[in-house]
This record gives structure tokens, C-alpha cells and sequence, in this order.
């Protein structure tokens, strides 16, 4: 998982922000049209607060498509 570390003086104590993804793949079959793979990529968006990381083609004409999207941790003090 990817991780990235920020640091908030906001009341003068340190504070660990820790960015983490989770991420989800999906294939779309051969002769899936570019709308359909749109439709059901902006529904993924949309609902389930998914954002596009990766999209691969493959030369058999499927898509596999990597979406990814932040998982909110509480604050730790340090």
C-alpha cells in the first residue's frame, strides 16, 4: 500500500497523518464498448468513491482497469 506522512501543529502537539489506498481491479471483457466501461467506471466514482489509478489494454482487446480510493484513518498524537 502506498503511504504518505504529513505533520499538523494545529493546538502544539505533532500529529501523524497517515494517506493509505485500497485498491480494486476490474476486467471488462472483449467487445465491452468504451460507453459501457465509462458507465460502469463513473458509477464506481460516483457511489463508492473510487478513483481511476491504471488502465491496461490488452492486445486480445479486454481492459483491466485498477481503481483506487483513500482509507480514512483517525489521527494519531504523537
Amino acid at each position: 500500500m502506498y503511504e504518505r506522512y504529513g505533520t499538523n501543529v494545529a493546538d502544539g502537539r505533532r500529529m501523524k497523518r497517515m494517506l493509505e489506498y485500497e485498491y480494486r481491479e476490474i476486467r471488462f471483457p472483449r467487445g465491452t464498448s468504451r460507453s459501457a466501461t465509462r458507465q460502469a467506471l463513473t458509477e464506481q466514482a460516483e457511489y463508492g468513491k473510487w478513483e481511476l489509478a491504471r488502465v491496461r489494454l490488452f492486445p486480445d482487446g479486454s481492459r483491466s482497469v485498477t481503481l483506487r480510493r483513500k482509507i480514512l484513518r483517525q489521527l494519531r498524537l504523537m
